[in-house]
């Protein structure tokens, strides 16, 4: 259909099966991938970006992948650092469904819950660390309520981290971020893109 888009579900959307394939530290990922979910053919340039500026943070404890689509970024966390616990979120039924599978294919379903949720509508407890490639085509206000909800479903001293290009607004969102948890930090662009970590005070 011409008018499916990524971020909703579309029983109607025919299959076509395909692989996503990319190196992180010397290591080769081949993710299950279909119509309908967000960046189908490759991984994405601000996934890669945001994957490779968390890996040397090696966060641990509870992390949520929020709009995880096939799990590019929640599972390869996962796949390096054995202390994470993920659950990786989103409302396409779909990308869900391969994300589960591509964490089977990966031995980190123990670590790893898929669960479908609209923004943090389903989303319980609290987690040391948020991170988001967040929908922009979705529109503001399904991005603004990723970065506004992440305060109350983090620890305190649990941080946000989200990766948005400039040309995209990547200088209104620091500017939300910093009013909302008082304060904000840059720690990457590269490519057009920002990382932004926002940190709950303690």
């Amino acid at each position: 259909m011409a008018n499916s888009h990524y971020f909703i579900n579309d029983d109607t959307l025919a299959s076509k099966p395909r692989v996503v394939t990319y190196r992180i530290n010397d290591v080769d990922f081949a993710l299950d991938s279909d119509q309908g979910v967000f960046s189908k053919d490759r991984l994405d340039d601000g996934s890669r970006i945001l994957i490779e500026t968390l890996l040397p943070l090696h966060l641990d404890g509870k992390l949520l992948d929020l709009g995880c689509g096939i799990g590019p970024i929640g599972l390869t966390l996962a796949y390096f650092t054995p202390s994470l616990s993920v659950t990786c979120s989103d409302i396409n039924t779909r990308a869900l469904a391969l994300c589960e599978a591509n964490a089977k294919k990966l031995s980190l379903s123990p670590r790893v819950t898929c669960l479908q949720s609209d923004i943090y509508i389903e989303i319980e407890g609290l987690y040391d660390s948020i991170v988001s490639n967040p929908p922009i085509r979705a529109g503001k206000k399904v991005t603004n309520a990723i970065y506004i909800g992440a305060k109350s479903h983090l620890i305190d001293g649990g941080s946000l981290y989200i990766v948005v290009r400039k040309a995209q607004g990547a200088p209104s969102t620091k500017a939300l971020l910093e009013k909302e948890f008082g304060n904000v930090e840059v720690l990457a662009r590269s490519k057009g893109y920002y990382v932004l970590k926002a940190t709950k005070a303690n």
